[in-house]
């Protein structure tokens, strides 16, 4: 069953993606009262594009727009941690089975690297809006293991395997980004909406990420260079069903999987033993313990759901060809949050390298950018 696995947990990419979606402009718009004469030249400038609206007022009370367009392409590296429950699987359309009690996931950790290019625009002094359409490879690392239970009514591992999914995926989507500078100093809220295409997938997967971010820009003395940090967190917050479908030869050869059942029913048979066997040992006051007693429903109620999955995958492998697995599962970041510090090089007005990277928690990232500039 190693690679329907594998297949089913393609959705998990989900989180690297939406991590290549992170860009904005950060640049100081405030000049510093210290900076008179800056400011001074700043209000006697005319300001002679359409957008931002408002823009002339802003330059007029001594704001130092950067240029209202812009385009960028952006590189990322990053690795996260996810959890992954409600996992069901059918067959055939069939009856879709819960397999929470039976199936444990012990890894899931997805990783990426991905190039993405954003055109954006200033639409006021303090709002700026963003396209994004981006390229993925990445994989995903995945273990997991079969339990049911022993001849002690305790689950037993009795299949444990990890696997590796690589793939390609596309990115698209939009975002904004309100600021607010005063004196040096400035705060950025960014949030994005993105939909990722994944082929394993039915439909595109949606993410939103939440970045809110403060900093300070260092002028130099060079004429429209200078230096900008910042620090603040990242929220990541995605669409938790995904479900999908895929031919059962896809899977294994049937005659592999024709052994693999039988081997299953064998298993599920011995087990069933043992708990019957621990129960009988018992005697009527030990059986009327509720703790026993949960034990033993429980037990009887797991080895019941594996006969029944096994029953319905035998169905399937009779059909051959023409057999279908379904599945189903939720999946969401391990951490929401993760803490991010950056600092973006202003060449000049024109052009701008940025750098940032985000730790802490169990999402590690990397992003470098560069980005050009210019008026509309």
């Amino acid at each position: 069953m190693k690679k329907i696995h594998s297949l089913l947990l393609c959705c998990l990419l989900l989180p690297a993606l939406s991590l290549t979606l992170n860009a904005q402009v950060y640049s100081n718009k405030v000049v510093p009262k210290r900076h008179d004469t800056v400011a001074d030249s700043v209000v006697r400038a005319t300001y002679n594009y359409i957008l931002p609206i408002w823009g002339k007022r802003a330059a007029a009370k001594g704001f130092n727009l950067p240029y209202s367009a812009g385009i960028g392409i952006n590189y990322l590296w990053q690795r996260s941690d996810l959890v992954i429950d409600n996992l069901k699987v059918g067959f055939n359309n069939g009856e879709m089975y819960d397999l929470d009690d039976i199936v444990k996931f012990d890894k899931a950790q997805s990783s990426a690297q991905a190039i993405t290019v954003r055109p954006d625009f200033w639409l006021f002094p303090f709002l700026n809006i963003y396209g994004i359409f981006g390229a993925s490879s990445a994989s995903t690392d995945v273990g997991f293991g079969v339990w049911i239970p022993d001849s002690t009514s305790t689950p037993k591992e009795i299949f444990h395997t990890e696997t590796k999914v690589d793939f390609q995926a596309t990115s698209f989507g939009f975002g904004m980004t309100p600021t607010i500078g005063v004196a040096g100093l400035w705060m950025a809220f960014d949030m994005n909406f993105t939909w990722t295409d994944v082929p394993q997938l039915e439909k595109p997967a949606f993410a939103f990420v939440f970045g809110p971010r403060i900093g300070k820009t260092f002028n130099f003395k060079k004429k429209e260079c200078s230096l900008s940090v910042w620090a603040g967190g990242f929220r990541l917050a995605l669409n938790t069903g995904t479900s999908g479908s895929i031919n059962l030869n896809e899977v294994l050869p049937i005659d592999e999987l024709q052994s693999k059942v039988e081997v299953g029913y064998a298993r599920v048979d011995s087990s069933q033993q043992q708990v019957d066997m621990w129960w009988n040992s018992l005697s009527q006051a030990e059986q009327k313990n509720p703790l026993n007693s949960a034990k033993y429903e429980a037990s009887n109620a797991a080895l019941a759901k594996a006969g029944e999955i096994l029953y319905a995958a035998e169905g399937a492998i009779s059909e051959a060809g023409n057999a279908t697995v379904q599945y189903s599962m939720d999946k969401r970041p391990k951490d929401k949050w993760n803490f991010i510090v950056g600092t973006q090089f202003q060449v000049n007005k024109h052009w701008m390298i940025r750098a940032e990277g985000g730790f802490f928690g169990t999402r590690t990232q990397f992003i470098g950018g560069l980005q050009y500039r210019f008026g509309l």
